[in-house]
């Protein structure tokens, strides 16, 4: 019953895609679904760019082994990171009309800025993606016993057939019917486990002392750890594309702001869910976390979960996982077609165009799958995919859009510099986290290039923008 649940549901979702895709005309509604979502739907679209297999089963894990302080990253640094986009970028990034951050890369800093920032973006996807797709296998490899590779296999073409057809809005309108199905599958299930652990009150108590601290000891070495878990995806994860598309797609800058706060607040309570579930999972069965604690929450409901509930939590974690990985494939892809081959291309026509970013998203999939085989720890995938934007582009975005004083040259050496630094320091092995040493670094970078090289990218990025705008309202 349950694997005949599951082939359904990778069918409905197929059915969606194509159903989306008669709404795609262009590569505007490919990208951001003509910027014409309304708020529930910009929301759902947001809360399902971080709810995937790292919240389900990574978190959760953590949770259970490390206390509440073992998941400041996840969901508190990713809560965080939507907060921070609806306060301070939502509203300006909006009002430029671009499809992908690179755009603003090269109105405000040129072309070689756009050029770094989109090679330097592409690959901090695929860490994402292969999480998810690790997930996938595992969960099919659990039920039906298929091979590991088959299971990403599977999975990677279920998603890149509905993301390749229909786009944003394909991944939109799923979201929202699969952000349903996980809020009262985790309902349902936290329900049932709360009652057979013994109530709440029994779940807590039977955690060590400390397990609910949320504050770092008091010496250097935790607090630099604990802020480096806060700003991983809490900061990294701003400058993203996928982000970026689905704050893109709001109907209205007032909808992008409100959908980011929105998305936050769910994200923020919605995924304490699966970690008490978890707590619950560890006083009833606590065998199931001593061989692979990522797989306790699914082992759980197969052995001890009736049809219904294995039914409610199984499809709760695949549209976790397909919601996730649809809008990852779909955002590198659109930043490898606009921003990597369109200037060196100059006579592509918008169909031509997105019949790129199309095969871009191909490119993207299987290239995930391939990392997916070859690493397999969830948590550790999407922690390394946030660090590549957060030591790169998290610096020379936010210098670009609040301090009119940095400058092209800043960009780059903001770019290059965090980049650089970050990759030697995790060659060493450095006892700060490298992402400290890359974003401090990624910070001199700018200052010493837009103090030395003083230019008028500020002052031109205005002009630009007037003149756009005036012929907009023309």
């Amino acid at each position: 019953m349950l694997i005949g649940f599951i082939v359904a549901y990778l069918l409905i979702t197929l059915l969606i895609g194509w159903w989306a895709s008669r709404r795609v005309h262009s590569t505007k509604d490919f990208v951001v679904a003509g910027r014409q979502l309304p708020l529930i739907i910009a929301s759902t679209a947001l809360f399902a760019t971080w709810f995937g297999s790292e919240t389900l089963m990574g978190a959760s894990s953590e949770f259970i082994e490390g206390g509440l302080i073992g998941v400041v990253e996840d969901p508190f640094g990713a809560a965080l990171c939507l907060i921070l986009i609806g306060a301070f970028f939502a509203r300006r990034l909006y009002r430029l009309n671009i499809l992908t951050f690179n755009d603003f890369f090269r109105k405000r800093f040129g072309a070689r800025a756009e050029l770094v920032s989109a090679i330097f973006m592409v690959p901090s996807y695929f860490g994402w993606i292969a999480a998810q797709l690790v997930a996938m296998a595992v969960i099919l490899k659990t039920i039906t016993g298929i091979s590991f590779v088959t299971g990403i296999a599977v999975c990677t073409s279920v998603v890149l057939i509905y993301t390749y057809i229909g786009g944003m809005w394909a991944v939109s309108i799923t979201d929202f019917m699969q952000t349903i199905l996980i809020l009262v599958g985790l309902l349902i299930l936290a329900y049932t486990a709360n009652r057979e652990a013994g109530g709440m009150e029994k779940v807590l108590a039977s955690t060590p002392p400390g397990f609910f601290r949320f504050t770092p000891e008091a010496n250097l070495h935790s607090i630099v750890h604990y802020i480096a878990a806060w700003i991983t995806i809490g900061l990294g994860s701003i400058p993203q594309q996928d982000v970026f598309q689905r704050v893109m797609a709001a109907r209205s800058e007032n909808v992008a702001v409100r959908a980011a706060y929105l998305s936050g607040a769910m994200y923020l309570t919605i995924a304490f869910i699966p970690l008490y579930i978890g707590l619950c999972a560890k006083v009833l069965y606590p065998e199931l976390h001593q061989d692979d604690p990522q797989m306790a929450l699914p082992q759980m409901v197969l052995q001890h979960g009736g049809s219904f509930i294995q039914i409610l939590f199984f499809g709760a974690l695949l549209s976790a996982i397909l919601s996730t990985t649809s809008g990852a494939m779909l955002a590198p892809a659109t930043v490898i077609g606009e921003n990597l081959i369109k200037p060196r291309f100059k006579n592509l026509n918008d169909k031509q165009l997105l019949r790129t970013m199309r095969m871009a998203v191909v490119f993207v999939a299987i290239s995930s799958a391939f990392m997916a085989s070859w690493k397999t720890n969830i948590y550790e995938l999407v922690g390394q995919s946030s660090a590549l934007s957060l030591v790169s582009l998290f610096v020379p975005l936010t210098a670009g859009l609040y301090w009119r004083k940095s400058t092209n040259i800043g960009a780059l050496l903001s770019m290059t510099v965090g980049m650089g630094v970050w990759i030697v320091c995790e060659f060493m092995g450095t006892e700060i986290p490298p992402l400290i040493w890359g974003l401090l670094a990624s910070i001199l970078g700018m200052l010493v290039g837009s103090y030395g090289w003083p230019d008028r990218s500020y002052a031109d990025f205005i002009e630009q923008e007037s003149t756009e705008q005036n012929a907009e309202h023309a």
